[in-house]
């Protein structure tokens, strides 16, 4: 049966810097727990690796925020879409594990709503906190925080001057307000505005509330854009800050939700660790996150190893979990059928596992398989983690003492051209990313990788020859016997001869787990299995640096394409990212924005949307 895991594994004092290392900047949920695996702690984030760190600073902690923090023994994290669905995922997780440095939040009761009264000629637009059936009227939210509905609420007034004053006042009034001197209010209560003029104002404020229609926004837009034409600087920025407010209004997740329950299913797998998410969805909300890391053989597809982890986790424990209405998994099931007839029939109703799947739902798969890929990450920077696989590889390869400095070479090209050669560096700690070096391949025959494998060596292992930079004490080259046989040229040319170089080759069915090594001095070929720590060591190593590869030969490529944040995004030309930057006001707002909003832009598609997004948070 899986266990539960957390994302840190050290024993003792938290290891604050490797965790923090893998952190994502997007936003999400955080979780701290002490040395029994009780919940201390629940928090959101606009920026996790921000937040998180700040709790780590040497000076300036409150006494609280000190104890808590020396109580830490792990942290997990659940990525969300939006710092709105984080506030609302933190409420619901401190409402079911009400957690000791928790301030226990109010009941659903008390979210934020913007009322909309039921008065026939001159309506109010008012703040709420909780939803009544009294007065009739119309109610829009809830909405995840009473600052932003009143600050929203004050923008509101502003463009459309409509009263907020309560229904006594507004009948005992003979005379204007100051809302009227100031500009927020039009005085409908000494009838300063037609009822017909008026409800222009109450029709375009409700249009906008309910999302049905962007043409507020392109109103302001226009605003914004002769004004700055007309050299009003301070206006046009009035102008962008008040789209800014009125798209943060429309942020709103509905506690309500659209309903349904659902399990959320992701898998990701890297250097021979395979993790698995499971965000649970009930009555349209996200609950919460659990992740695990099964164990797994070498022949067993995604699909496969999925299937064996649904059996254990809904029917392997000594109390059956709950079974949803629907199981949302990214690949194929094997004996997907049958698995979904045995949960209906322990369900007593029909239970589908479901991989196609749209909208919200597509939404909630694609927050698990982030999920899946960011705890990985951060399950292979463990401190333990690396330390016992350093201590398998100094086994394997019988070195004499543990590798403090592991250095892996790797080449890439688009069909020969724009070479580049790749050096990652893992030290105790993991990834060293500080002395990552990216080298361009020159005057060399194009797709000739011995040749651009021997200038990398070279131009690398000279200036340690010479006295400069650190010296290894492991090389590995991904590559068979060809690439290895230059490097070991080259380190004879250079007199180097106390430096173990292995040779990581794809093998014949060139599958991960499948790797042979290659000793250049012994020239001995050997398989190690699946499993071992050391062979997961390694392809950490060298996935490393073939990415690395890649990110950097792709830099070198879009270099001149780069002038703008935007440009280089198949699909986003020039009309677009005028469109993009008219919307958001600014390349910062467009970071904050969803996938959803993005749709919202005239010629920007679901797709073109998620492309954008991933661009924009790749970086």
């Amino acid at each position: 049966m899986p266990t539960r895991s957390d994302s840190q594994e050290t024993s003792g004092k938290f290891d604050s810097k490797n965790f923090l290392k893998q952190l994502t900047e997007r936003p999400g949920v955080y979780r701290m727990f002490d040395d029994s695996g009780n919940v201390l702690y629940v928090g959101k984030a606009r920026n996790l690796k921000k937040r998180v760190s700040s709790y780590f600073r040497k000076t300036g902690l409150a006494p609280k925020t000190e104890a808590l923090v020396s109580k830490i023994e792990s942290i997990e994290i659940t990525i969300t879409g939006s710092e709105t669905e984080a506030l609302l995922l933190e409420q619901n997780l401190i409402k079911s594990l009400r957690p000791p440095y928790n301030i226990l939040l109010r009941d659903d009761k008390s979210y934020p709503y913007i009322y909309l009264s039921s008065h026939s000629d001159y309506p109010s637009l008012t703040f709420r906190r909780g939803r009544t059936k009294k007065g009739g009227g119309t109610w829009f939210g809830p909405f995840p925080s009473s600052g932003a509905v009143k600050e929203s609420l004050n923008i509101l007034q502003k463009i459309f001057h409509i009263r907020s004053c309560n229904e006594s006042y507004f009948r005992n009034r003979n005379r204007p307000c100051l809302q009227y001197q100031i500009n927020r209010c039009t005085a409908p209560c000494v009838e300063y505005v037609s009822p017909e003029e008026y409800r222009q104002d109450i029709r375009h404020a409700t249009m906008f509330l309910e999302g049905k229609n962007p043409a507020i926004i392109q109103d302001l837009m226009k605003a914004m854009e002769t004004a700055s034409k007309g050299l009003e600087f301070e206006k046009a920025a009035a102008y962008r800050d008040q789209i800014n407010h009125l798209r943060h209004v429309q942020e709103q997740q509905s506690v309500d939700g659209e309903g349904g329950d659902a399990d959320v299913i992701a898998i990701a797998q890297e250097a021979g660790v395979v993790c698995v998410v499971v965000i649970i969805v009930r009555g349209g909300r996200v609950l919460g996150t659990k992740d695990y890391f099964p164990r797994f053989s070498l022949e067993q597809s995604e699909g496969e190893l999925l299937a064996a982890f649904l059996g254990q986790y809904y029917f392997g424990g000594d109390t059956q979990r709950e079974i949803p209405r629907d199981i949302l998994v990214p690949v194929k099931v094997e004996g997907e059928e049958l698995l979904a007839q045995a949960l209906s029939e322990s369900a007593n109703r029909d239970t589908r596992i479901r991989g196609n799947v749209r909208g919200e739902r597509r939404r909630w798969l694609e927050l698990a398989m982030t999920n899946a890929q960011q705890t990985l990450l951060t399950h292979l920077a463990s401190k333990e983690t690396v330390y016992r696989r350093l201590l398998a590889l100094r086994d394997l390869l019988e070195l004499a003492e543990t590798p403090a400095r592991m250095e892996c070479f790797d080449i890439s090209h688009s069909h020969g051209e724009n070479t580049v050669a790749s050096c990652v560096v893992f030290d105790e700690n993991g990834p060293l990313k500080s002395d990552y070096r990216l080298y361009n391949i020159e005057g060399v025959t194009a797709g000739d990788d011995y040749a651009a494998m021997r200038q990398v060596l070279t131009r690398r292992y000279r200036r340690l020859v010479n006295g400069e930079g650190k010296r290894p004490h492991l090389v590995l080259i991904d590559g068979g016997k060809g690439q290895l046989n230059i490097a070991r040229e080259v380190f004879n040319e250079l007199g180097i001869s106390d430096i173990p170089l292995i040779g990581v080759a794809k093998g014949v069915t060139r599958r991960a787990g499948m790797e042979q090594l290659i000793d250049a001095m012994t020239g001995d070929v050997f398989r190690v299995p699946a499993d071992s720590p050391a062979l997961h060591l390694i392809q950490h190593i060298r996935d490393e640096s073939h990415r690395f590869a890649i990110t950097g030969h792709r830099a070198g490529r879009d270099k001149k394409r780069r002038q703008s944040t935007l440009e280089g995004i198949e699909g986003v030309g020039p009309k677009r990212r005028r469109e993009l930057i008219r919307y958001f006001g600014g390349i910062q707002e467009l970071r904050k924005a969803g996938v959803d909003e993005m749709t919202k832009v005239q010629g920007i598609s679901k797709s073109l949307a998620e492309s954008i997004y991933a661009a924009l948070h790749d970086e």
